[in-house]
């Protein structure tokens, strides 16, 4: 009896803890911004939401709707802060324009590799000057890193780039602040959703894009249409995407609740990382035996795009508060990691 009573007792501090620790269920709607086959790029979307259900019992619950189902990919940033849906997934560079130091969280041209990234957000007070960033333009949201992947190409193109005149009245997409590089050496630049990119390309709309790394552009088709595919990634070395919470949910949420998030999206950043890494490498060889050509943009021409790189983000510092104040942290950060990198690993070239 005594024993009985005991294991009750326990059952019943179990069912109270339980109890105030998914005090409320939340149900989520989240659009995205990629499709959930993409690797790395969506796949940790899904993931997410999967994982969200099963590690809190139910208590959260997150319905994934791919692009343009529920919100068209550029509208998530303005839907969640709305309240309009719960939250969100997407590449924040997006929303440059509504908030102009958002690149720097999402894609900085000559910037930081994944890991270094990955540091300076967790450890350097990045995730803490994104919420400042969002809440100083007036958006009502809650911004978690949840994926990341390494570099892209510098795109795909019907022509090399051999020049930095090549790149003059050439319609491309190119996204963020990469984008305002190549306007500023004369081409003319647009922007479009990833599903798009494919007919664009076969009717001329545009000469040529980028789009992401070689694992997601051959689920587009890209090579389908042009042959030159250039590397590096200059413009963005590391791509960053983020959940987005309508503010007013995530301070509904427990601390529990909360937790669970925070742990889902810092394991799907890994896990996105993972699959980039893994598959690239196979599917670019691939690409060369069906004739794409893998071109490296001439060295000179990757100088003079760095220093057209440094006048874009001084100028964009010198307009905007919260620009300034995250570059420097960000440049600050790199200065003393630049002493580790430099020494620290194997040359890829040995």
């Amino acid at each position: 009896m005594k024993l009985l009573k005991a294991l009750t007792g326990v059952a019943g501090a179990i069912a109270l803890t339980t109890g105030s620790a998914f005090a409320d269920d939340l149900r989520w709607k989240m659009p995205v911004a990629f499709a959930t086959n993409l690797p790395g790029l969506g796949s940790p979307a899904a993931w997410v939401a999967d994982n969200l259900t099963t590690a809190s019992d139910g208590s959260i619950q997150v319905r994934v709707y791919e692009p343009g189902k529920l919100v068209p990919p550029f509208d998530i940033l303005q839907s969640v802060s709305d309240g309009k849906v719960s939250a969100g997934y997407t590449w924040i560079g997006y929303d440059q324009g509504k908030v102009p130091a958002i690149p720097l969280f999402a894609a900085v041209p000559f910037g930081m590799k994944p890991p270094a990234y990955i540091g300076w957000y967790y450890y350097g007070g990045g995730h803490e000057m994104l919420q400042e960033t969002y809440a100083n333009k007036g958006f009502n949201v809650h911004a978690q890193l949840c994926g990341i992947i390494g570099p892209e190409t510098a795109g795909w193109y019907s022509e090399p780039i051999e020049t930095l005149e090549d790149y003059k009245g050439l319609k491309i997409r190119f996204a963020g602040l990469g984008g305002k590089v190549l306007e500023k050496l004369g081409a003319s630049v647009t922007m479009m959703p990833g599903g798009e990119l494919y007919q664009a390309l076969e009717k001329g709309t545009i000469d040529a894009t980028e789009f992401s790394m070689p694992a997601i552009d051959q689920i587009l088709g890209f090579n389908q249409v042009v042959k030159y595919n250039l590397f590096p990634g200059w413009h963005q070395q590391f791509t960053a995407q983020y959940m987005l919470i309508n503010k007013d949910e995530w301070n509904r949420a427990t601390k529990a609740q909360k937790a669970l998030v925070e742990a889902s999206c810092t394991a799907a950043t890994t896990r996105g990382l993972a699959e980039g890494e893994y598959k690239n490498g196979k599917v670019l060889a691939e690409f060369q035996d069906k004739g794409v050509q893998a071109d490296q943009i001439p060295r000179d021409v990757l100088l003079k795009l760095r220093d057209v790189t440094e006048e874009v983000l001084e100028e964009e510092a010198s307009k905007d508060a919260d620009f300034k104040r995250v570059y420097e942290s960000q440049q600050e950060f790199m200065e003393s990691y630049k002493v580790w990198d430099t020494r620290a690993y194997v040359p890829a070239d040995l």
